[in-house]
């Protein structure tokens, strides 16, 4: 027995002109020992009142009445905020007839010979639709679950970019302008200390303090590049040529893509996947060689990686700490784009941003990220 059977009456809305036949019902209910209260109508304008004004939790329908039809009472009901579970109980339908009724969303049907299982059929309806209410509840809740976690993801994306912005700026203002004070005052002394013992702490220094101007200059870039400024082409272009430079592996690089098509939080997006593929194939694809193309062609954005490495495998892919490629799905989805990761076959692994353009309209409430 069902939890509504036992915690309340099942409220029953009877859509039946004879009489004699609801009577039937309500005694056939009875002695299959369904707590309900049936109210009969039989007009569609009394069914239409009624459904309106009054929560029911099941309808139960006769297939012809005068004038109308249950198909008729089954559209009339779509109109209501409430819509429970509707039954055909009927005596002459055929079976094509009771077909499209359950295609067109009726619950359920059952011959008046067979008046015998209504009650089988009722607490049947009454579960499906309870199943479905809770699944739908529960769909809503994961939908509004997701929104939450990317509206946290993107507000987590920005206060990073803040952050590296700010990381840089104390890095070139302050570290660098130090260092660079001190790269003078050595040079000063090396000037005016000849002999041999000061000269080669002095050089030892200063090689050492070169080191450091170019290990700053390096962290300032990884954090919020200047060339930015100039651009995604050029900084992408920047990022594959440092790329080959620092690790000896040859990096082409194609761009077809018009800057003024796009706001900088796509630009900022596409140079963070592009920055984390490079490190991915850095650390993981052990290739030889690696392409970057970038297009804006049909109103879409695309990045393109692509090395000739050994590839990754679903296993990679689903790693519980696999936190890089799952952040460039994040970044995608804030400025409405989606991230593909093809593999090739064991012989190398694309990664491909794709953003949808729109033509930009200035909008004071949506700040650009930060320079």
């Amino acid at each position: 027995m069902s939890p509504w059977q036992k915690n309340k009456a099942i409220q029953i809305l009877h859509l039946e002109d004879s009489l004699i036949d609801h009577q039937i019902v309500v005694r056939a209910l009875h002695k299959q020992g369904l707590a309900c209260t049936i109210q009969r109508v039989e007009t569609l304008a009394a069914f239409t009142e009624l459904t309106g004004s009054t929560q029911f939790d099941l309808i139960l329908a006769d297939y012809r009445l005068p004038g109308f039809t249950a198909i008729d009472a089954w559209h009339a009901l779509q109109q209501q905020a409430q819509q429970p579970p509707f039954v055909l109980l009927s005596g002459a339908i055929g079976e094509a007839a009771a077909v499209d009724a359950i295609r067109l969303g009726f619950s359920d049907y059952l011959l008046k010979d067979d008046i015998n299982k209504l009650a089988h059929v009722i607490a049947r309806a009454i579960e499906v639709r309870e199943v479905r209410q809770a699944k739908e509840r529960a769909d809503a809740e994961l939908a509004a679950s997701e929104r939450r976690l990317a509206e946290l993801a993107e507000h987590l994306q920005s206060s990073i970019e803040q952050e590296r912005a700010a990381i840089a700026r104390e890095v070139h203002d302050d570290i660098g302008g130090s260092l660079a004070a001190v790269k003078l005052d050595l040079a000063w002394l090396a000037r005016h200390h000849k002999d041999a013992p000061s000269a080669a702490h002095l050089g030892s220094a200063l090689e050492m303090l070169q080191h450091a101007l170019g290990a700053s200059q390096r962290i300032m870039m990884d954090l919020r590049p200047p060339i930015l400024d100039q651009g995604l082409t050029a900084a992408v272009q920047w990022l594959a040529q440092s790329f080959q430079k620092r690790t000896g592996i040859a990096t082409s690089f194609h761009a077809t893509f018009d800057p003024l098509s796009t706001s900088k939080a796509i630009q900022l997006v596409a140079y963070r996947t592009a920055q984390e593929a490079l490190t991915n194939i850095s650390k993981h694809a052990e290739c030889s060689a690696v392409s970057i193309e970038l297009t804006d062609s049909e109103g879409v954005l695309t990045l393109e990686v692509t090395d000739n490495g050994r590839g990754l495998g679903k296993a990679q892919l689903d790693k519980p700490k696999a936190f890089g490629l799952r952040g460039l799905h994040e970044r995608a989805k804030t400025v409405g784009g989606w991230l593909d990761i093809s593999n090739q076959g064991g012989v190398g692994t694309s990664i491909i941003l794709s953003v949808p353009l729109v033509p930009l309209v200035p909008d004071a409430s949506t700040p650009e990220p930060p320079p």
